[in-house]
């Protein structure tokens, strides 16, 4: 287990890099879609292509993201029962909703990978003015969903691993719906964090 539990420091900070970099082509494409409105608007001429771009940042922003958001259990869940449940039960209901979204996120990346395959072999190009060949866009999507499958299948034997040892903590800490005192702590922290306005 201490291999494992260093394998998913590793995929924490590849994680953590893999947001940022999702976070700033999102906010770049925020700019460029606001500076075309602006020529737009303001000048009337425009640079096209800025919706396109948009929506190839949107998707990739998002897929490099899920695995951060995996790992700081920051996804939704509906735990109106679950606080109220046999520690037990909550860490085996843990591991059947990795189990759920493990299946879901497999069978997202194949048929995406599948989907860069026909683009790559057909020499696919967008059927808009950029012309943008799909392969490009295709491939960051897809390395941001293999790097989700990947963290999840090492959380999943992690965690496994843990209920079978007895060890429930862990699998909550690993894999469990967020308490709303572990909210409130990560509040108070950051806000002490936060420098006073002068």
């Amino acid at each position: 287990m201490p291999v494992l539990d260093r394998l998913l420091v590793i995929a924490h900070g590849i994680s953590r890099a893999a947001i940022w970099c999702g976070g700033a082509l999102v906010l770049g494409a925020a700019f460029l879609v606001a500076a075309d409105v602006l020529l737009r608007n303001v000048f009337m001429v425009t640079f096209g292509g800025s919706d396109e771009l948009a929506g190839y940042a949107f998707a990739i922003g998002t897929a490099w993201a899920l695995s951060f958001t995996l790992l700081n259990r920051a996804n939704v869940r509906v735990d109106a029962l679950y606080a109220v449940l046999p520690p037990r039960f909550c860490a085996l209901l843990d591991i059947v909703a990795l189990i759920a979204l493990g299946l879901f996120a497999g069978l997202l990346t194949w048929h995406a990978a599948v989907m860069l395959g026909t683009s790559v072999s057909f020499s696919a190009r967008a059927t808009t003015p950029l012309q943008t060949p799909l392969w490009i866009p295709q491939s960051l999507w897809v390395v941001g969903l293999l790097m989700f499958v990947l963290t999840l299948a090492l959380l999943f034997l992690r965690a496994v691993l843990a209920l079978l040892s007895g060890d429930l903590a862990t699998v909550r800490r690993l894999a469990g719906a967020r308490s709303i005192e572990e909210n409130a702590a990560d509040e108070i922290a950051h806000t002490a964090t936060l420098k006073p306005l002068e």
